[in-house]
């Protein structure tokens, strides 16, 4: 019987999985949620020690929980909202796993459960206004400092004028998807590097200045380039596509250094008590 009410609950859902993987598909910032499940499963399976050494009995919250998240998943199929389908996923998840197992088991699986957020696509309306802030800010410093290089460039909104053509700042380029694709990164790498919730916001919250520095950089390459070697050059082929790759990479290895940076400056009590002594 718990299986078949797993199997009915998996099935149930399955329709709003679908409806994200077009988007996951098409929105380069949320491509990651093709991982965020897989991952979600690992660190769960990675419990199974404690999970076997806790108690576990049903629990009839649980059941409310499954309900609620299935009347919030019918308002989601009947307004066509992905967002509200997604989250009525997550609670029906937490749902499943207090009513079956109890609340030992949903408070060992609670990161888990709750990663599984990450694969749910935001509105475009909460980031349209975002996307045209960073284009502004990157455009902004990015031109600032191309001015202090003595660079042959102008400005006219978001495009910068180069000798033989402009460069439009796009969407790719404000920050936005190295933002929202590294913060699962920070999250799993903080939960399982750093002891208290403090220092893994702490480690979340310098996502948002390594992603703005690192396109900013990629801009200003760009720019360098543009007005050396042409437009061409600066903007297809193998060149552009390295400078991409290259941003997202410096921006993973900032947070992997950011990430010890956090425990050589804060340093576990117990860490901190054991070298004083």
């Amino acid at each position: 019987m718990e299986w078949l009410l797993v199997l009915g609950v998996a099935l149930a859902f399955a329709p709003a999985v679908a409806n994200m993987v077009p988007i996951w598909n098409e929105v380069d910032y949320f491509a990651h949620g093709f991982l965020v499940g897989p991952v979600a499963f690992a660190v769960a399976f990675s419990k199974r020690a404690s999970l076997l050494d806790e108690s576990s009995s049903r629990d009839v919250r649980g059941f409310v929980l499954l309900a609620m998240a299935l009347g919030l998943y019918a308002v989601g199929l009947l307004a066509d909202g992905i967002p509200v389908q997604g989250l009525a996923l997550v609670f029906a998840v937490a749902g499943t796993v207090l009513y079956l197992r109890g609340p030992g088991w949903l408070r060992i699986l609670a990161f888990p459960i709750g990663y599984l957020a990450f694969m749910i696509p935001l509105p475009p309306e909460w980031i349209a206004p975002l996307v045209s802030e960073l284009q502004v800010w990157v455009t902004d410093v990015a031109v600032g400092i191309s001015h202090w290089l003595a660079l042959p460039i102008a400005r006219d909104g978001n495009v910068i004028l180069v000798p033989g053509g402009s460069l439009f700042v796009a969407e790719a380029c404000s920050g936005i998807t190295s933002v929202i694709t590294l913060l699962p990164v920070a999250v799993l790498l903080g939960y399982f590097t750093q002891p208290t919730l403090g220092r893994r916001l702490l480690l979340a919250a310098l996502i948002v200045p390594l992603a703005m520095l690192g396109n900013l950089a990629r801009v200003l390459f760009t720019v360098v380039v543009a007005t050396q070697a042409g437009i061409e050059t600066a903007t297809t082929g193998w060149l552009h596509d390295a400078a991409g790759l290259l941003t997202y990479t410096v921006a993973c290895l900032g947070l992997i250094g950011a990430d010890s940076a956090i425990r050589r400056v804060w340093p576990p009590q117990g860490s901190a008590a054991a070298s004083e002594g």
